[in-house]
Order: structure tokens, then sequence, then C-alpha cells
């Protein structure tokens, strides 16, 4: 983790003021100036030599993932996001109501800063600068030190595509040597913060004293119920659950499938790489994750590690093909660490019967431990079902007969692409959107007179009046 080193206020102030002067040189630019950088500097990360190179050291240096799966990942996320602010418009005046005479116009933010996660060296730092790039502003990366060395590649390849466009370079910035101390004090100097990782980090960016989108505890929860594609139900699990081997805070934790198409699932699931573990197995495997009980984050021996390699540690015989290790639960709290967020390819499984209610309590017992705000899904012919798992849980995105991962975007859906998912006020953030770029702008609202629109109190009041009366 970060050292414990004093405050260096003078050695960020450095990295803020390049920023500070070089977001000052695009503050000017045209939209298509604009695009053209973020453009080149997609480009820097996603082609294939640089992806490559990203996504090896990020497997060498931090210990998470694999190799292929980060390459898909940084060239599916960085090209989804380059796709999806094509269209959006951060320069000038970017919107219009005729009715209510109204005019909104972007401006940059000015400087942010950007914290990494350990399991995000790669992807992570290009998908804040895209955003941030694309609303002429300056961007300062604070990287953690376990994956300091892939943090600073991707930086140096985006600050040669900001040169070769003729953008100054220090509009991108990594700081080096991290410490906790400088991390707080580049959150304190800078004018907006985008953290991204553990609790502790998010809640140190909303105390910073400086704005801050933050990102809530992962805990993807996917119901299939009675009426589910029982194999495209199967597949989205195990695909979102092999996938880098369960990096992704989207990456179900929990299936919460119905009693009568339970055993039919857990047997598709084996065809695609799940082993179910015996009781016995399950006790290994919970000691090995959570080896101090009073600790409910799991014990880095596991995070993001191959099904092998973690059934190995726990005294697991699996055959090699397995991707993924399944425990069947059914209850929820720190009591059953199972139902709280594994960030590996370790998935709980629960049972219900009856209706979809049932379902739903279920979900929300599971994110109520950890969760509450993020992710939940369903697979299932019934639109009433996937209504009411939407109306009736504490979550910002709900995902249908999809893979749950697809929240971050998907070619297939319309959710804005992003690595930073928030989870509104249940995960202690102030919005539930995916952020995107219009997160990193700030708007002047223009507004002109139109023709008075009088308040009527009789429209206004009438009909509580006829109910309660005027006294």
């Amino acid at each position: 983790m970060y050292s414990n080193a004093e405050p260096d206020t003078d050695e960020i102030a450095v990295y803020v003021e390049k920023a500070r002067s070089a977001q000052k040189k695009i503050a000017d630019y045209s939209q298509n100036q604009v695009d053209e950088l973020v453009t080149a500097v997609c480009w820097a990360i996603v082609r294939q030599d640089h992806a490559e190179q990203l996504a090896k050291l990020a497997v060498d240096e931090g210990g998470f993932g694999n190799y292929n799966d980060k390459v898909s990942k940084i060239r599916n996320r960085c090209m989804g996001i380059l796709r999806d602010m094509q269209d959006v418009k951060t320069v000038g005046i970017v919107e219009e109501i005729p009715e209510k005479a109204l005019i909104k116009i972007a401006k940059p933010v000015g400087v942010i800063a950007a914290l990494i996660p350990t399991t995000g060296p790669d992807a992570t730092p290009p998908l804040k600068t895209l955003l941030a790039l694309k609303g002429r502003n300056a961007i300062i990366v604070a990287a953690h030190p376990r994956t300091q060395k892939t943090t600073e590649l991707t930086v140096k390849f985006m600050r040669e595509a900001c040169e070769q466009v003729g953008a100054p370079a220090d509009l991108v910035q990594v700081i080096e040597k991290p410490s906790l101390s400088k991390t707080q004090q580049l959150m304190q100097q800078a004018d907006l913060i985008i953290a991204t990782g553990g609790a502790g980090m998010v809640k140190a960016a909303y105390s910073s004293g400086t704005p801050a989108y933050g990102v809530g505890v992962g805990n993807a929860v996917h119901v299939v119920d009675e009426t589910g594609d029982l194999d495209d139900a199967a597949n989205m699990i195990a695909v979102a659950k092999k996938f880098d081997y369960a990096t992704s805070c989207l990456a179900d934790n929990a299936v919460v499938a119905h009693e009568s198409v339970y055993n039919d699932l857990v047997k598709r699931l084996q065809n695609l790489g799940a082993y179910l573990c015996r009781n016995e197995e399950k006790a290994r495997l919970q000691k090995l994750m959570w080896p101090d009980p009073e600790n409910h984050i799991p014990s880095l021996d596991v995070i993001a590690k191959p099904a092998t390699h973690i059934a190995k540690l726990a005294g697991i015989n699996v055959p090699d093909e397995c991707g993924f290790l399944v425990v069947e639960e059914n209850g929820t709290g720190p009591d059953f660490p199972f139902s709280g967020e594994k960030l590996s390819p370790v998935l709980a499984l629960y049972k219900y019967s009856g209706f979809i209610e049932n379902a739903i309590s279920q979900v929300n017992a599971i994110t109520e431990y950890q969760g509450q705000g993020h992710t939940c899904g369903i697979h299932t012919s019934n639109d009433e079902h996937a209504l009411a798992l939407a109306m009736q849980t504490k979550t910002g995105r709900v995902m249908i007969n999809q893979s749950l991962n697809e929240g971050a975007g998907s070619i297939r859906n319309g959710m804005p692409y992003t690595l930073s998912l928030s989870c509104g006020t249940w995960g202690k953030n102030i919005t539930t959107e995916n952020v995107n770029a219009r997160h990193m702008i700030n708007l002047t609202w223009v507004s002109r007179p139109i023709k008075p629109r009088v308040l009527d109190e009789n429209q206004l009041f009438e009909s509580h009046w006829q109910t309660y009366g005027k006294e």
C-alpha cells in the first residue's frame, strides 16, 4: 500500500501548475480540435502493440487478471468510450431549449485528479483521461504503487499522442513515487476527483474538500427466474465470472435462481467450467479467502487469480479446465462472507422459491450487506419480473438478459462506456450514473425573458382544496 510519508505540498503544486498551464493552452480549442486530441490519445492506447505491452506489464507487475482478456478490455473500453463521445458536444453551446429561452454553454472543469486501483492500471487511466480531455481539462493520475510502472506506461503513450497533434504533453501527468500523502495533496489541490478503487479511497476523495465522483462497492447479483433462457443465462454468468479472472466490479458475485431451474442451471454452469464445491471444500475456501473473519475484504492471494490457483491453495482438486468455483449459500451478512464481493472467479449460488418478490428480497439482502447501489440483473422472458426487480432494488443498473459486465457499456446496449460506476446515495456516491464525458464539464446557463407564466393558485391547489379544504 501507500507509504506514510509527510505530505509534499510543493511537489504536487508543481504537477498542478504544469497541468493548469497546459489546460489553459487548450481552453479555447474548437470541438474539432478536441475530438482530434481524444482520437489520437485513444489510438495511442488501443493500437495492438501498445495494448499488448500494457496488458503484459499489468499482469506481470500486479499479478491480477490475465493477458488476453486485458488486451480485449483495453481495446473494447477505450474504443467504446471514444464512440460514445463522438456526437457529444463539450465546446460552446451544447444545448438549447427554445420554449424556455435557455441555452447551455460548456466550459472546462480545470485540473482533474484520477485515483487508479491496483486492479486497473492499464484501462482505467486512459478512460478517465479521454473523458477529461473531451472536456478540455488536464488530468493528473495517482497510480497505486503496486502497479506504478503500468500506469506510467499508459501515461507515456498518451503524452506522446498529445504532442503528435500539437497539444501540451502536460495535459496528462502521473505522480512519480506515489504515496498516501501525495495523493491527499493532489485531491486537495485539484478541481475535481474521479476516484475508482476501494471504499477507503473513495471516502478519502469525498472527504478532501474537492468535488468528487466516486464508485461504490461492487457485489453484483444475477437473478435467473423460471422463464429465463438457461443456456444464455449460464453463458452470460460464465463469461462475466471468468473474464480477466473477475477483476471487474460488475462480474456476477451471486446468482439467485428459481428452484424449478436451479439444478439445470448448475449443470449448464458446470459444462462451462464451473466447479461446485462440497461443504468441506467451501469451508476451506472460506478460510483461505477470509483468513481474518473480521476483515471482510478477500485475501490478496485470491483476488483476480485463476480458479485453479485458488483451488490449489484451498486444497480442492479441480479439473485443469476449471474456470470458476461455485459455492451454495443461503445466508447474508458478515457471518456469510460468500454473500459479499469476492473479486475472484468464485460465485455464490442461492435458490429461491415462489414469486419474483422472493428473489428481489434475496437480492436486497445481499446488496444490503455489500454492493448497495451498484448492479443487478435478471434472465427472464417476463417483462413484469424485470420491471419489479428494477423498481424494488436499490441498484443503479439493472441488466436484462445480458452479462452483468455489460453494465459498463457494450456494443449491444445503450449504457455509457466507463470504468467508473457510481452507486448513488445508496453507495455513498453523488450519482448513480456511469461516469461519462458530460460529468467532465461545467455548464453556464444563459436565460432570456419569455412570455410570463402566471402562477395560478386555483390551478395549483384546486384538487387539494376539494379534498381537504382551504383551512
